[in-house]
């Protein structure tokens, strides 16, 4: 059974850093695409980012380019988002997802696998 359970998140003020994690266990990581996508209270799942096989393949949603970074260590079947310069309008629950093949995407209904999702607050 795969398995995608995240961690790292928290409480944090504006313009400060979080760096979250998502291990991945039950299925070839390597050869998988991640997602990340958040959800605040009130609001529909939104895009975060997505990475393909190797770090040099990534897509970001507009709202948080040049201040999230993704990154994935296939040895350990880790995804990472780190987070610098957060806005409070980051607060919300983040997921990480799994597309077993294809190159990443927006589309939600592409990845078949999910976490529990991680809270992430950031106060003014």
């Amino acid at each position: 059974q795969v398995q995608l359970v995240e961690s790292g998140g928290g409480l944090v003020q504006a313009g400060g850093s979080l760096r979250l994690s998502c291990e991945v266990s039950g299925t070839s990581f390597s050869a998988a695409v991640m997602g990340w996508f958040r959800q605040a209270p009130g609001k529909e799942r939104e895009f975060v980012g997505a990475i393909g096989w190797s770090n040099d393949n990534r897509v970001y949603a507009d709202s948080v380019k040049g201040r999230f970074t993704m990154s994935r260590d296939n040895a350990k079947s880790t995804l990472h988002l780190q987070m610098n310069t957060l806005k409070p309008e980051d607060t919300a629950v983040y997921y990480c997802a799994l597309r077993p093949f294809g190159i990443p995407t927006i589309r939600a209904n592409a990845y078949s696998a999910w976490g529990q999702g991680t809270q992430v607050t950031v106060s003014s």
